[in-house]
Parts: structure tokens; C-alpha cells; sequence
């Protein structure tokens, strides 16, 4: 599971006026009229265009589990563009985001000081640069581990070094995540 890209799309969702559709069929409709046509949702579906057709109709009401699972995770990527678009531009240039985390944090820090790592849980406010670095990333695909970067370093810089004012040589190691959770 790519838990920093996943909790910046949770992080997104939260942010949504209305609820998605319910049914089988207010989805379909809704994919249909996103992609302008039956076929384009068939292929991305990876179901008949008939089988389409019948859920636009309620002529199906309720998907398999597993075709459920489709829908809601293509319905939810096309949700509200505006609304997501508003949000990420708020964090990325006033608000920043909030990270939650417990994690494994390892240190290279001067001499004479632990660099064992140890187990925490902290909440932080990271500014709105690394929050824009963060969707830029996930946006550009990165990988899970350099998106851990983004955060480790935001971390670094402002729970751990508060922002230069303490801690210069410090390096954070950002490893074991147990739980990761974004918020705007």
C-alpha cells in the first residue's frame, strides 16, 4: 500500500462538499457522463459496454464486490475537480498540511550525541512548500520512498531543527512507518 500517496488522496477527500454517489447506477451515470460515452467507461471498467448500458438503466442494481471496488476508486479519482484543485492550492500556498505519523525516526547528528533510532508519534504542521512539493511529486509520479523523503526532510526542518534555530548537523532517517496521515 502506498501509504503517502494514498493518505494525500484521503487528505484531498476530506475536503469534498458532497458525497459520491451511492448506487451502481448513479456512479455508472456519472463515469458516463465524466468520459462521454459507454464504451470509454466499459474499457475502464473492464466490463461490457451492454453491461454499462444496464447499470445507466438500473436495469442492475447492485455490482459484484469486485467491480464495486472499481467504480468507487474511478468515481473518487474524478470527484469534485474543482474542490480538490482549491484545496491543494490552499495548502501548497497558505495553510500547509499536517502530518501524523508513527514512525521510526534515526538521526546522524554530531558526536557525542544517540543516533539511535526510536519510535514516535508525532503530529507536525509542515509549511506550504513541502506540502507542494508533496502533491508535485505524487503528481509526477514519484515512488513511495522519495514522497517519504519530501516528508522526512519537512519534518527534519521543522519539528527537529525548529526551522534552523537548533540542531544544524542533524540528519533525520524517516523508517518504519506504522501509521501515516495526512490532513489540510
Amino acid at each position: 500500500m502506498d501509504t503517502v500517496t494514498d493518505s494525500l488522496d484521503d487528505a484531498l477527500r476530506k475536503a469534498f462538499t458532497r458525497p459520491i454517489p451511492r448506487s451502481g447506477g448513479a456512479r455508472m451515470r456519472f463515469l458516463v457522463r465524466q468520459l462521454k460515452g459507454t464504451r470509454a467507461v466499459a474499457e475502464l471498467l473492464g466490463i461490457t459496454q451492454r453491461t454499462v448500458e444496464r447499470y445507466v438503466r438500473d436495469q442492475i442494481r447492485r455490482p459484484r464486490p469486485d467491480l464495486a471496488q472499481r467504480l468507487e476508486r474511478e468515481v473518487l479519482k474524478r470527484w469534485q475537480p474543482q474542490i480538490r484543485a482549491r484545496a491543494r492550492q490552499a495548502a501548497a500556498t497558505t495553510g500547509g498540511i499536517v502530518i501524523d505519523t508513527r514512525a521510526r525516526f534515526g538521526y546522524t547528528a554530531a558526536p557525542g550525541s544517540t543516533d539511535d533510532a526510536r519510535l514516535r508519534h508525532l503530529t507536525v504542521a509542515l509549511p506550504p512548500e513541502y506540502a507542494a512539493r508533496l502533491f508535485e511529486a505524487r503528481d509526477a509520479g514519484r515512488t513511495e520512498e522519495q514522497l517519504r523523503d519530501i516528508a522526512a526532510e519537512g519534518l527534519q526542518e521543522t519539528y527537529f531543527k525548529d526551522h534552523g534555530r537548533r540542531a544544524q548537523g542533524l540528519l533525520v532517517e524517516f523508517t518504519d512507518v506504522e501509521h501515516l496521515e495526512f490532513d489540510l
